[in-house]
């Protein structure tokens, strides 16, 4: 176990140096060794479940293998945590700081102190040296750390280091509203007079959990910087918007009217508000001067403008997952816990016989319960009993005090009695500091011409604008008759991503889209695992020229079209919102019910983990919890989970497939997963102590098939080659330069020769693949690759076989001089065999084949046997000899073309 350790009274600094580390020592825990500073408590306590965090009694010193601390050199300033320094197994102790000069007594095997503005700064360096990008929480905590120990950059000890560092974390994606709340910038003692007056007579209303406050101040001569003081009252009155106007009036001169508006509410545009009496700025922050204005009527205007501007705030059911994972009182702590580690929750709610809530516990509990022994223990032992509950109805701002006011993770939903969700502080965080969303061109070269998408109504626009009429009228006939049934309707994965891809391009143009997926999320209103083919029912009801399929135990639907009037070729495919597990590497995944937030989890990469709601409220909202539409923008195939290529190997092929048709890179870390994956054997074991490898076999194949038939596919296998991902077919293979030429020959060959069409163009590729595995025996044939990939067993048997034919011809073609005699020879084989052989011969002999399969084994002989009869031969034995030397001596050019040689030969060689 490595741990890092923060010392007594953490600050930001020492909290967000830690959580860079985790980053840099994967696995690694972080413990805050005696409370912290009050900010940075407030902070945790609603951002704890974000960082890897744990309690310092629930770690066994036993089980220590390295120790890293953080922004002190201090044994005193780690309180009882300093006692681990001492144990015998440990295996190095690091050291960060940045306080040269420091005597300190914290035994360390490595030290890096440097005279910079922060501890953190160290941290981002080395992240950045190793090409690992952050979330959105570790890129503001971190930030929060540089901005607090620097002063903002503003003390003596801060350095460029630290002003590239924040940098760096501002593009990660830091929070700069969140950072802002944890920052306190000054006011001058003239503007600290005013601050007073205006505290004393500011006006507040809340518009659904919305304070929007304003104030009207009046002085004789106009005040400098109102813009910091507006700032300031919009944090001390704790208000999410605040509008200030300030009259004064100069000597000899009209009153004058300054307005200056902040807001922090996601969906507000005080640029477009304050436009409307002459002013402007931007979304957040804006302002406005008049003359001879009344204050009280320019302040009604612009409040009804922002209230009516504000949207009601989400509420549980729209925030929470659902079905809720429940355990029994009596389960077993270990049992729970395995229970948390497959599906990845942070907490169950545990119900009894009548699924009542009695009760919730947290991985922190489990946690703790475990270190002291008892994994046989019922749960209801260690289970918090008074559990806060909310209702489906209950709004976004209530769930948020009651989870800051009570320290608590997640919130039940209950409605009559009945656990129908969960909303934890993952869901909070998302909904609360998801900004308003700017989707920058995906070309930043022609950032000046693209469309930026900055709310639901702006993606819904684009939805709509991009799609063809009659695609749109079918999903939004899907969307309202899952309204009617109390579910919602996402459009989810790759046509998303192909829409925002298309919606950022200076051409606004249609999305031609052929493969859609629509996913159904409601559980907790009816919506069962056959929600998708009841809805898939009534669209084919309103839209007959579709064929209905339903497949799979969890009963997913699908819609085709084929040549069809309208919609040419679609396949529309509808499924309830799922959860999978994979039970074993390269296994199916077990499918589960669960929410739209998980069954998004379970995708590829984050470009094609994204939805957008085609339902009310919030119709057009994009979910995005992965940072799919950074990735879009950067260029980027980043996978979800660090065990996805272990999961399942297919999705190395998508990732090197979706990286070659966009044109863009597999992120660096992405690139390190698959390559541990691939050179962990796990693949082999799996196949090896499993029956069954679907992601090795039958998936594999299809995945080989989109590569291969694509025009792409040259790059493909390059790439696929660098990462070393053909092993997964076959431990030994590699794109060597034989491999490639045979390749590239085969590839021109069933393009340029109009015969060979009828060989399948993507198998033949895949069997010159194989044929270049050495010869073996078992599981590392030729025909037992091709057979575990379930190709047709004429492929197998050409595979199996191949080796011995090839052997045949080549003695029997290195003696054939004549082309009759090469025609002889190969007359008898079959196209696809013969064209494999021929990749492994040598140019003379496989110049020999090559003309065989393009000219000699299309000759037609001079004379046929209607021709002979004519010449008054009798039908017989002898015509089929008679015929074989005509064609040979058709093909050797010893009648010159003639048919009166060709009659003059059989006259001579066969008299009558």
């Amino acid at each position: 176990m490595d741990i890092i350790l923060c010392h007594t009274t953490a600050d930001f600094d020492s909290l967000g140096a830690a959580v860079g580390l985790t980053r840099l020592h994967p696995g690694a825990r972080i413990v805050l060794t005696g409370g912290a500073h009050p900010g940075v408590e407030e902070f945790l306590r609603l951002h704890r479940d974000e960082y890897a965090i744990v309690e310092r009694r629930s770690v066994n010193p036993d089980q220590l293998r390295s120790l890293f601390v953080v922004d002190t050199q201090s044994r005193d300033r780690l309180g009882k945590a300093a006692e681990w320094f001492d144990a015998p197994q440990l295996q190095g102790v690091y050291l960060y700081d940045h306080h040269p000069g420091v005597s300190g007594d914290i035994p360390a095997s490595e030290r890096q102190i440097e005279d910079i503005g922060a501890t953190t700064t160290l941290i981002v360096e080395a992240l950045q040296r190793q090409n690992i990008n952050l979330t959105v929480y570790e890129a503001t905590v971190m930030a929060l750390g540089i901005h607090v120990d620097s002063g903002s950059l503003t003390f003596d000890h801060s350095t460029a280091r630290d002003a590239l560092a924040l940098a760096w974390l501002m593009n990660q994606g830091a929070s700069l509203p969140l950072i802002a709340e944890y920052i306190e910038p000054g006011l001058s003692d003239s503007l600290q007079d005013l601050l007073a007056t205006a505290l004393e007579t500011v006006n507040s209303e809340e518009v659904w959990g919305q304070q929007v406050a304003s104030v009207v101040l009046r002085t004789p001569d106009y005040v400098p910087g109102l813009s910091g003081l507006t700032s300031r009252l919009l944090e001390l009155t704790d208000s999410d918007a605040m509008i200030l106007l300030h009259e004064y009036q100069r000597q000899g001169d009209e009153s004058r009217l300054t307005v200056i508006a902040r807001s922090q509410i996601p969906q507000t545009d005080l640029n477009a508000i304050l436009q409307t009496i002459g002013g402007g700025g931007h979304r957040k922050a804006g302002s406005a001067q008049l003359r001879n204005a009344n204050p009280e009527e320019v302040l009604r205007q612009l409040r009804d403008r922002l209230n009516a501007q504000i949207p009601p705030p989400p509420t549980a059911r729209e925030l929470m997952s659902s079905p809720v994972r429940t355990i029994r009182p009596q389960t077993t702590i270990g049992e729970a816990h395995r229970i948390l580690l497959r599906y990845g929750h942070s907490g169950l709610s545990v119900v009894n016989q009548a699924d009542e809530l009695v009760g919730v516990i947290s991985r922190r509990d489990l946690d703790i319960a475990l270190h002291h022994g008892f994994h046989h223990a019922p749960v209801k032992g260690y289970m918090t009993r008074n559990v806060k509950t909310i209702s489906p109805d209950t709004l976004l701002p209530e769930i948020e005090g009651l989870m800051v006011t009570f320290d608590i993770g997640r919130l039940p939903v209950l409605d009559e009695g009945a656990l129908v969700g969960i909303v934890t502080r993952t869901d909070v965080l998302r909904e609360l500091h998801e900004e308003s969303r700017q989707l920058c061109p995906i070309h930043p070269e022609r950032e000046s011409q693209g469309r930026r998408l900055t709310r639901e109504a702006d993606v819904w626009q684009g939805l709509r604008s991009h799609l063809n009429p009659k695609l749109w009228q079918l999903l939004e006939t899907a969307a309202q008759a899952a309204q009617e049934r109390g579910w919602q309707l996402y459009l989810v994965g790759g046509a998303v991503r192909d829409l925002l891809r298309g919606m950022q391009s200076p051409q606004q143009t249609e999305v031609a889209l052929t493969d859609i997926d629509l996913v159904v999320d409601g559980f907790h209103q009816s919506a069962t695992v056959g929600a998708g083919v009841e809805l898939a029912n009534v669209l084919q009801e309103q839209f007959s020229g579709a064929r209905l399929d339903v497949h799979g135990a969890f009963q997913t639907a699908a819609l085709l079209w084929h040549n069809d009037p309208v919609f040419d070729s679609l396949w529309l495919d509808i499924a309830t919102a799922r959860t999978e597990f994979y039970p074993y590497p390269a296994a199916n995944p077990e499918v589960e019910a669960s929410s739209i937030r998980q069954d998004l989890y379970r995708r590829d990469f984050t470009i094609n983990a994204l939805a957008i709601r085609l339902t009310t409220p919030r119709q057009g909202k994009l979910l995005d919890f992965f940072g799919g539409v950074l990735d879009l923008q950067r260029g980027w195939v980043r996978v979800l989970h660090a065990n996805s290529f272990i999961e399942d190997p297919t999705r190395i092929f998508r990732a090197v497939r979706f990286a070659v048709r966009f044109e863009f890179e597999i992120e660096p870390e992405t690139e390190r997963f698959i390559r541990h994956a691939i050179a962990s054997g796990v693949y082999e074991r799996s196949r090896s102590l499993n029956p069954r490898t679907p992601a090795l076999q039958a998936r594999l194949k299809s995945e080989l098939k989109y590569l291969l038939q694509a025009s792409y596919w040259p790059r493909a296998l390059r790439e696929l080659d660098r990462l070393g991902a053909l092993q997964c077919l076959h431990p030994q293979l590699r794109l060597t330069r034989e491999l490639w030429r045979r390749l590239q020959l085969a590839d021109r060959g069933l393009r340029r020769f109009q015969k060979w069409h009828r060989l399948s163009h993507w198998r033949m590729l895949l069997e010159v693949l194989l044929s270049q595995v050495e010869t073996g025996t078992g599981e590392f044939s030729r025909a037992a690759v091709a057979q575990q990939l379930q190709l047709p067993d004429e492929t197998v048997q050409r595979l199996a076989t191949l080796g011995e034919r090839r052997e045949r011809l080549e003695r029997e073609l290195s003696t054939a001089q004549r082309p009759s005699e090469v025609v002889k020879v190969l007359s008898g084989e079959e196209l696809a065999g013969l064209l494999l052989v021929a990749l492994g011969m040598g140019r003379s002999l496989r110049g020999k084949v090559w003309q065989y399969l393009t000219e000699w084994a299309e000759v037609k002989p001079l004379l046929n046997g209607e021709d002979l009869k004519q010449l008054g031969y009798t039908p017989g034995p002898q015509f089929k000899e008679m015929l074989a030397d005509i064609q040979a001596g058709t093909l050797d050019g010893e009648f010159g073309g003639s048919r009166e040689a060709a009659i003059a030969f059989v006259r001579d060689r066969y008299p009558l």
